[in-house]
């Protein structure tokens, strides 16, 4: 039986759970993609841009917000637009990976993407998902809590976006047009960048270095983004330290830190007080490179955390940073082993789907040429379970599933490598050359999945960022070597483990993330490496139709880019 007082919070909590609804807004924005000039490292490059500005629009919202962004494109390439760690809940036509649940905005055409913030607060990005163009064309996309809410946390008095980039001192789509002519590695970058500028250890670049200006005693949230195209990142601030609070827009268990490092793609929001003695210290980045023998940027990108009251013309030269040497694993290792959720979570447990996928790089034999320029005559290739994942051309695979279009796909993703092997030792020849074709795995939904990934040393072992759209998922194992379930399963953490949209699997090593499949579309997980992406290291899932309205697929829109 209902007591007055019961049916009275009933009630206040419907209105509640109302009224979170009659404040969210609907945010209308154009996004017109373009050729804009800017002067890097001493010359003036014609690069591609959002509304002419390098880093683009930053986008800010709150839990539960609606966002239409029509895309403009007047540029020379085709394009689209991907909302990184957005998992569109029902829209999945909104993700923007080219031909997987989009074909690309071509030059002078234009395309709406419409999606909805559902129970997401933190820092996301926004970038371009077509070939290389992510370069010059990406920005940040903050979530505030719903109003009423507040942070879980001490309210920062400052908040600064932090978006770490590459920088080619040529058209990035040429260095991508090298590399998959000749078969090898592509050209490393020239480099690093915070908010699109070098800083002043490059040539050209001291007047453009940024500055962030701070009182003595003020607590600033830095939402750092790791937007670089193909490096992984570690970031530092001279003599202050680090309170972690989140990643990838789910909150974290504070912990305190000299240094983070970020894949490509991830984000890390961390709490820095200002507590030193009013001066000018940089912020730093440099690469974690885990490959062996392969070649990198080994330069390093600054921005100036600078103290109001410092006193003019006195140590000028900023403190920069003790930054860890660039294989440095661990130093990464005890990074990410910190990080756990905030409370605890509602890890699945009974598993419906158990899937091992091997992730790296692979080797294609061809004549020695011009076109045969990889390792030992080789062309590089990528793959997960030795399949190399090939975009189709004459439609997207959201359009073919939803339109019933033959030809397209095939669901028959190998759940587990097809040839079990030693895979972080020594890989025998007859396994380094991958299948290609476009397959998928179907997933029922509402399965719990389950998904070990595994490193591999054909070429060399090597930390890989796998993302995975439309869903954000449990990292419940990390480790290095051949994964052992008899061993490693026992060490999982079920209780807290971090949220991420992006894990980067350890080089050598294995990760095991878990996720409900409660999101139906086709969602495409890849290496954010672009590199490793366009050589094929991707697959996607087919997560078909439950029953009922809100797990239904909307219809396309009116105005999605024909092939």
């Amino acid at each position: 039986m209902y007591t007055f007082s019961g049916l009275f919070l009933g009630l206040l909590t419907i209105l509640a759970f109302i009224a979170s609804f009659s404040n969210a807004e609907t945010h209308y924005h154009e996004f017109v993609v373009k050729e804009t000039p800017v002067k890097r490292l001493c010359r003036i490059h014609n690069i591609i841009t959002v509304n002419d500005q390098f880093p683009g629009p930053t986008l800010a919202v709150r839990d539960g917000d609606t966002l239409v962004i029509k895309a403009i494109n007047i540029g020379r390439y085709n394009v689209t637009l991907h909302w990184h760690g957005i998992r569109q809940m029902r829209t999945p036509w909104a993700d923007g990976p080219e031909y997987v649940t989009q074909c690309p905005i071509k030059p002078g055409a234009t395309y709406t993407y419409r999606f909805t913030i559902e129970n997401q607060e933190g820092t996301l990005w926004w970038h371009a998902h077509s070939r290389w163009l992510r370069a010059t064309v990406y920005g940040a996309l903050i979530i505030y809590p719903k109003l009423g809410s507040s942070y879980p946390f001490p309210k920062p008095k400052l908040e600064f976006p932090i978006l770490l980039g590459e920088w080619w001192d040529r058209d990035p789509i040429d260095v991508l047009r090298q590399a998959t002519f000749t078969g090898g590695a592509p050209n490393v970058s020239d480099a690093y960048t915070i908010n699109g500028q070098p800083g002043d250890l490059y040539r050209c670049s001291s007047k453009e270095t940024l500055k962030f200006l701070v009182d003595l005693g003020d607590t600033v949230l830095l939402r750092v983004i790791n937007a670089a195209l193909n490096q992984q990142l570690f970031f530092s601030v001279a003599n202050h330290r680090l309170t972690v609070v989140g990643a990838d827009a789910a909150y974290d268990k504070p912990f305190t830190t000299s240094v983070i490092m970020l894949g490509p793609g991830q984000t890390t929001n961390v709490l820095l007080t200002a507590n030193q003695t009013p001066g000018r210290y940089y912020i730093a980045a440099r690469a974690y490179a885990s490959a062996r023998n392969a070649p990198f940027d080994n330069t390093t990108t600054t921005a100036i955390l600078e103290y109001k009251s410092a006193k003019r013309g006195v140590s000028s030269r900023p403190t920069l940073p003790q930054l860890p040497a660039y294989n440095d694993t661990a130093t990464v290792t005890a990074f990410t082993s910190q990080l756990k959720s905030l409370s605890q979570t509602k890890v699945p447990t009974q598993i419906d789907d158990s899937l091992f996928f091997t992730v790296g790089l692979g080797f294609l034999n061809c004549n020695p040429g011009p076109r045969c320029q990889g390792p030992n005559n080789t062309r590089f290739a990528a793959s997960m379970n030795n399949v190399s994942f090939v975009l189709p051309r004459r439609t997207s695979l959201l359009q073919a599933y939803y339109q019933n279009i033959p030809g397209i796909f095939t669901t028959d993703f190998p759940p587990v490598p097809p040839v079990k092997f030693d895979y972080t030792g020594n890989v025998s020849r007859a396994l380094w050359r991958p299948v290609f074709s476009t397959k998928l795995y179907k997933l029922k939904f509402g399965s719990r999945v389950q998904i070990v990934l595994q490193d591999t040393a054909i070429f060399s072992t090597e930390d890989h960022p796998i993302h995975l759209h439309g869903y954000h998922f449990y990292v419940v194992g990390q480790g290095f070597g051949n994964f052992n379930p008899n061993r490693d399963t026992a060490k999982f953490n079920l209780i807290d483990p971090p949220v991420r949209n992006t894990i980067d699997v350890p080089v050598g090593g294995w990760a095991v993330i878990r996720f409900v499949a409660d999101n139906p579309g086709v969602w495409l997980m890849h290496c954010h490496i672009d590199s490793h992406l366009t050589w094929g290291l991707a697959m996607s899932f087919l997560v078909e139709n439950g029953v009922g309205e809100l797990q239904s697929i909307e219809p396309p829109p009116a105005d999605l880019p024909p092939c």
